[in-house]
């Protein structure tokens, strides 16, 4: 019997050791693809930028083509109205 108990005390001491011992050190992640996902970062940003300005762009286009169409029109209209009179 104390064979026994001398046997469990000694496993407890042996676990508790065994327990504080220090860990490994954690591995450090590898910068490479923290970079390459900033670099992907930056790409999309620009890419955002870069439609944003074509579809301004492309809004300014269709103002200037409608207010082109107008004076067209009115100009049209002027040049009947000239006819007409004459």
């Amino acid at each position: 019997m104390t064979k026994l108990l001398a046997a469990l005390i000694a496993g407890l001491f042996s676990a508790a050791v065994f327990a504080q011992a220090t860990p490994a050190t954690p591995a450090t992640p590898a910068t490479p693809a923290a970079a390459a996902a900033s670099a992907k970062k930056d790409d999309k940003a620009a890419a955002k930028t870069e439609k944003k300005e074509e579809k301004a762009a492309a809004k300014d286009a269709k103002k200037d083509d409608k207010a082109a169409a107008k004076d067209a029109k009115k100009d049209a209209k002027a040049a009947k109205k000239d006819e007409k009179k004459s």
